[in-house]
C-alpha cells in the first residue's frame, strides 16, 4: 500500500525537513518543527505524488487514501481533544497547498473548514462567543464558496457592504453576533443562488472539495504565470496540509502575525515583522488592517504610533524571539514564520526560508558565513545570480530635484520612474508596446502577478511590509512602496490624489522602494555603489570558479563597465557596431556599394584610422586581458542606404550617380539576410575588408604595448565559417597582414585567430576546422536559429505557444537547450579537443549570461563564457555555483 498522508504534531512526525520533494516545503517544515518540539497544531500532509495521481487519473483519487485521512483525521482528534463534524466540540482545520518551491499566494486555502449550521451553535457555547463563531462561519462560506465551488468573490463583499449600509457602519468590527448570523444567511443564499444548490453542511464533502480544489489550484493560471517566471517544473506537484485551526481573532489576548529571523529588505541581524491583535491570519497579508511592529526597534524606525508585540506581550514575545534564534540555527537560513496565539498561546504555522532582496541575501549569507552557520562555498551557492540584477542598475540621483508628494513603507528596494497605470491588464498591454509603467493599486492580489511581473514598480495604498505586493516585489526585484494611505486612488476618473496633488493614468511618477517616497515626474538615476558583502561575495565566487568570465563590448563605456564588475577580458568586440557612427556610416556605406576593388579600399582608408582608435581604446582599457574581435559580420541590410536622402548622401561622397547608387543597393537586397552574404562569406568575396581590419587590430595592438609595456595578444574571430577551407583562405590573409606589419614596425606580433561556431555543420565538422582556427567561441545566437530554423526576431510570437503546450520548457534562446543546440556544442568541443588538443573554447552568445546555460557550459568544459557587461557579476556567480554543482555531482559518482 502507497503511503499517501503523512502526520505531525504533539512532538512527533512521519516526516521530516529533507522529504521536502514529497511533503512540499510546508509540509516538510511543519513535520520538522514537530519534531524540534515547538507548539505546532497537528495535522497531516498529503503528499505531492497523489497531485500527480490526481492529475494522472482524471483529477481521481487512489481507493486507498479515504482511510489514510481518516487516520490521520483522528490522530489530530486525539490531540486536540476535539471531533471534526461534532455538534458540541467541533475540530476545525485549515486546508493549505505547499509545494516544494515557495509560491506565496499562488495557490488555493481554506480556513475554518468543518463549520456548518449545527458546528458553528458548538463553536460559540464553547468559546462563550457567538460573534466569533458566526463571523468564522461567514468567512467559511466566503472562502469556500470562492475557492472550491467558483462563486465569485465579489458576490460576497457586496452582501457584507449591503448589510453594513442597511446598519449605517463602516468597519467590520463593528457588526454583532446576530449581524454575522444574519450576513451567513445571505452568503448561503448567493450560493444557492449561483449553483442552484445548497452550502454543503456535510464535513467531509467539505473537505474533500478543499482537497481537490487545493490540488487543482496547481493548475490555476496564476500558478502557471509563477511557475514559467520562475522556472519551476509543473511535475512537480503540490501537497496538500491540513491541520487544525487556532484562532487569533477570539479577543484581545489573541494575535496572529509575520515574522522574519532577519531583516528581508536589507538583510540586518534583528528580528522583524509585523502582528495584528484579535485577527487572523489573511488579515496581515492582505492589507485590510494596518498591521503592528513586532519589535520596538521596528517602532521606532518606522515612526509607528502602533504598540510593537514587545511591549504589550512582552512574555509572549520573548517565547517568539527564542523560537526565532532556534529555528535559525537549525535550518541555517533566514526564516520566514507565521505565528498565532490563541488565548495566551503562541503557535508556530509555518516556517520556510524567507524571500529577501538581492541586498539581503549578499548581507545575510555574507554575515552567516562570519558567524560559522555556514561555510563560504555555501555561502556563494546560497545567492540566485540573477537575483543580483537588483543592485546593478541604477537607482535615484540624490542630488536631483524630486517632489514627495507621498510616503509609504520601503517594501522593496529599488528605484523606478514609469507612467502610473492602474490594472495588471493596463500594464502589461503598455509594456507590451514598450512603455515604461507604476502599477498603482490599493493593494495586490496573486491575480495581478502578470502586471505586477510587467511594470517597473509597484505602489498600493494598503498593506505592509509582509504584504501579497511587498513580498512579490521583492522575489521579482521590483522597486515596491506600499501603505502609502494618503493616497486615494478613483478609478472612476483614473487619478490618484494626495495632499491636494492630482495624478492621472499615463502621468509619470517615481518610487523610491529603499525609503517609500513617490515623486511626481521622473527623477534622473545614478549608477549603484556596490557593498562590501558584494566584492566578498564575489571574492569567494572568483576563487570557486573554474570558467573565466569575459564581457561583449565594443565600446569604451561597456569595456569600464565591463572592468568594473570584473571581466576578464573581452569575449566578444562587435566590429560593425563600430560603424554605426555618423562619421562613419556613410564610409561603410561607400564600402558596402562599391562594385570595384578601388572603390572599396578608398573607403576603407578612410576607415582605417577609425578602426584602430576604437581598437587602442579597447586594448589600454583591458590592460593586457584577452580581446576577441569578431571581423565584419553585418548582415549587409543593416548598412545599406534606404531613403533617397541617404542614397544622395552616399552618391556625392563616392562622387557617383544616386541611380548608380540605387541600383546597386537594389542588388544587394537579400531575400533572407541572416542567411545570406555576411559573416566570412563576406570576407572571401572582399578580403580586402577583413585585411583592413586586421590590419587596424595589428597596429593598435603594437601602439598600446610600445606606449606603456602592456603584452596584448588580440584573438582575432572569424564569423560563420562552416568549412576549414573558408578558414585556410581568411587565415592566411590575416597572417599576410601581420607579417607586413610586422615588418613595418620591426615588432614581433602575438596573436590568436579562431572561428565562431554558429552553423550546425560546423559544429559537426569541428575536428577539421579546428585544425586551422586556434580558439572556438560558440554563437549560440545564431546556432539556436540555425538549429532550430526559427527566427529569434520573429519567434516571441509563437513561443509562448509552444512553452504552454509543454513542446519546450523554455525560449530557447534565453535558456540553451541542452538536448539539440547544446548537443552541438558538446560534439564540437569533442572533435575540436580531437583536432586541436589545447583549443581554446568559449561562448559568446547571449546565453554566456545565463545560468542555467552556464551550467551547461560547465558540463562541457568551456574555458570561458562571455556576456553583457551588466550581467558579468551574475555570470561570476552562476560559473561558481556550476563549479560546486558539479564537484558535487562528482563525489556523489565517487
Amino acid at each position: 500500500m502507497n503511503k499517501w498522508v503523512y502526520g505531525f504534531g504533539g512532538g512527533t512526525a512521519d516526516g521530516a525537513a529533507e522529504m521536502k520533494n514529497l511533503l512540499g516545503g510546508k509540509g516538510a517544515n511543519l513535520a520538522e518543527m514537530s519534531r524540534l518540539g515547538l507548539p505546532v497544531p497537528p495535522g497531516f500532509t498529503v503528499t505531492t505524488e497523489l497531485c500527480t495521481f490526481f492529475y494522472g487519473n482524471d483529477r481521481s483519487y487512489p481507493a486507498d487514501l479515504p482511510d489514510q485521512v481518516s487516520a490521520a483525521m483522528a490522530a489530530i482528534e486525539k490531540t486536540v481533544g476535539a471531533k471534526f463534524g461534532d455538534a458540541g466540540n467541533p475540530l476545525l482545520v485549515s486546508v493549505r497547498s505547499g509545494a516544494r518551491a515557495s509560491m506565496p499566494g499562488m495557490m488555493d486555502t481554506v480556513l475554518n473548514l468543518g463549520l456548518n449550521d449545527v458546528t458553528v451553535e458548538g463553536l460559540a457555547k464553547r468559546t462563550g462567543d457567538p460573534r466569533f463563531a458566526y463571523d468564522s462561519y461567514r468567512r467559511f462560506i466566503q472562502m469556500y464558496g470562492d475557492v472550491v465551488l467558483g462563486v465569485e468573490h465579489f458576490q460576497f463583499e457586496e452582501e457584507l457592504e449591503r448589510l453594513k449600509r442597511g446598519r449605517g457602519l463602516t468597519l467590520d468590527t463593528d457588526l454583532t453576533a446576530e449581524d454575522w448570523q444574519s450576513l451567513v444567511g445571505r452568503y448561503k443564499d448567493v450560493v444557492a443562488d449561483t449553483l442552484e444548490a445548497p452550502f454543503p453542511q456535510d464535513p467531509q464533502e467539505q473537505l474533500w472539495g478543499a482537497i481537490g480544489a487545493v490540488f487543482g489550484s496547481w493548475m490555476n493560471q496564476r500558478a502557471i504565470t509563477y511557475r514559467r517566471l520562475h522556472d519551476l517544473p509543473a511535475e512537480w506537484g503540490t501537497a496538500v496540509n491540513v491541520q487544525a485551526m487556532v484562532y487569533g481573532n477570539m479577543g484581545d489576548d489573541c494575535a496572529t502575525g509575520v515574522a522574519f529571523t532577519r531583516n528581508p529588505s536589507i538583510g540586518e541581524n534583528a528580528f522583524y515583522g509585523e502582528f495584528l491583535i484579535n485577527a487572523q491570519g489573511e488579515d496581515v497579508v492582505a492589507g485590510i488592517r494596518t498591521p503592528q511592529p513586532l519589535t520596538l526597534a521596528e517602532k521606532a524606525a518606522g515612526n509607528s504610533t502602533l504598540p510593537a508585540m514587545e511591549e504589550i506581550m512582552p512574555a509572549l514575545y520573548a517565547e517568539l524571539d527564542e523560537i526565532r534564534r532556534k529555528l535559525e540555527a537549525h535550518y541555517r537560513d533566514m526564516q520566514d514564520l507565521e505565528f498565532t496565539v490563541q488565548k495566551g498561546r503562541l503557535y508556530i504555522l509555518q516556517t520556510r526560508n524567507g524571500k529577501r532582496t538581492a541586498q539581503a541575501a549578499l548581507k545575510i549569507a555574507v554575515d552567516m558565513c562570519r558567524e560559522k552557520l555556514i561555510d563560504e562555498s555555501e555561502a556563494v551557492a546560497r545567492i540566485e545570480p540573477a537575483s543580483l540584477d537588483q543592485l546593478l542598475h541604477p537607482t535615484l540621483d540624490p542630488k536631483a530635484k524630486r517632489e514627495v508628494i507621498a510616503r509609504g513603507l520601503p517594501a522593496s528596494p529599488g528605484a523606478a520612474a514609469g507612467h502610473v497605470v492602474l490594472t495588471a491588464d493596463e500594464a502589461e498591454a503598455k509594456a507590451q508596446m514598450g512603455e515604461t509603467v507604476i502599477l498603482v493599486r490599493e493593494e495586490t492580489s496573486p491575480e495581478d502577478i502578470h502586471g505586477m511581473h510587467a511594470a517597473a514598480g509597484i505602489l498600493t495604498t494598503r498593506g505592509g511590509m509582509t504584504s501579497h505586493a511587498a513580498v512579490v516585489a521583492r522575489g521579482m526585484g521590483r522597486p515596491c512602496v506600499s501603505g502609502a494611505g494618503e493616497i486615494r486612488i478613483d478609478p472612476t476618473t483614473r487619478s490618484l490624489t494626495v495632499r491636494g496633488v492630482t495624478v492621472k493614468a499615463g502621468d509619470l511618477i517615481t518610487l523610491d522602494g529603499a525609503t517609500g517616497e513617490v515623486m511626481k515626474g521622473a527623477v534622473p538615476t545614478v549608477q549603484p555603489d556596490l557593498s562590501d558583502d558584494f566584492a566578498t561575495l564575489m571574492e569567494w565566487a572568483d576563487a570557486t570558479r573554474r570558467m573565466e568570465v569575459r564581457a561583449n563590448a565594443e565600446t569604451p563605456e561597456d569595456a569600464h563597465t565591463a572592468i568594473k564588475f570584473g571581466a576578464e577580458g573581452i569575449g566578444l568586440c562587435r566590429t560593425e557596431h563600430m560603424f554605426f557612427e555618423a562619421e562613419r556610416i556613410v564610409a561603410v556605406r561607400r564600402m558596402i556599394v562599391a562594385e570595384t576593388v578601388e572603390e572599396r579600399r578608398e573607403a576603407l582608408a578612410e576607415l582605417l584610422p577609425m578602426q584602430r582608435r576604437d581598437f587602442v581604446e579597447l586594448f589600454r582599457i583591458m590592460h593586457g586581458l584577452p580581446v576577441t574581435i569578431r571581423l565584419l559580420d553585418p548582415p549587409l541590410h543593416e548598412f545599406l542606404p534606404r531613403s533617397a536622402e541617404e542614397m544622395a548622401e552616399v552618391a556625392k561622397a563616392a562622387h557617383a550617380d544616386p541611380l548608380r547608387i540605387r541600383h546597386r543597393a537594389t542588388q544587394l537586397r537579400e531575400s533572407n539576410p541572416m542567411l545570406g552574404h555576411r559573416g566570412c562569406r563576406l570576407g572571401i568575396s572582399y578580403p580586402e575588408i577583413y585585411e583592413m581590419q586586421a590590419r587596424a587590430v595589428f597596429e593598435a595592438a603594437l601602439e598600446v604595448a610600445g606606449a606603456d609595456g602592456t603584452t596584448v595578444t588580440p584573438e582575432v574571430m572569424i564569423p560563420l565559417a562552416f568549412a576549414r577551407e573558408e578558414i585556410e583562405i581568411l587565415r592566411a590573409r590575416i597572417v599576410a597582414v601581420a607579417g607586413e606589419v610586422e615588418k613595418e614596425t620591426g615588432t614581433k606580433l602575438n596573436y590568436l585567430v579562431g572561428t565562431m561556431i554558429e552553423l550546425p555543420r560546423a559544429a559537426l565538422r569541428a575536428e577539421d576546422l579546428a585544425r586551422s582556427a586556434e580558439f572556438f567561441s560558440f554563437g549560440t545566437n545564431d546556432l539556436t536559429q540555425t538549429t532550430f530554423g526559427i527566427s529569434r526576431d520573429d519567434s516571441a510570437a509563437f513561443l509562448p505557444a509552444y512553452q504552454a503546450a509543454g513542446i519546450i520548457e523554455q525560449d530557447p534562446f534565453v535558456t540553451l537547450d541542452p538536448d539539440g543546440v547544446g548537443e552541438l556544442v558538446r560534439i564540437a568541443c569533442e572533435r575540436g579537443r580531437i583536432g586541436r588538443p589545447d583549443i581554446k573554447l568559449g561562448i559568446c552568445g547571449e546565453h554566456g549570461g545565463d545560468p542555467a546555460s552556464i551550467r551547461f557550459c560547465e558540463s562541457v568544459g568551456l574555458d570561458y563564457v562571455s556576456c553583457s557587461p551588466y550581467r558579468v557579476p551574475i555570470a561570476r556567480l552562476a560559473a561558481a555555483q556550476a563549479a560546486l554543482a558539479k564537484g558535487t555531482e562528482v563525489a556523489t559518482t565517487a
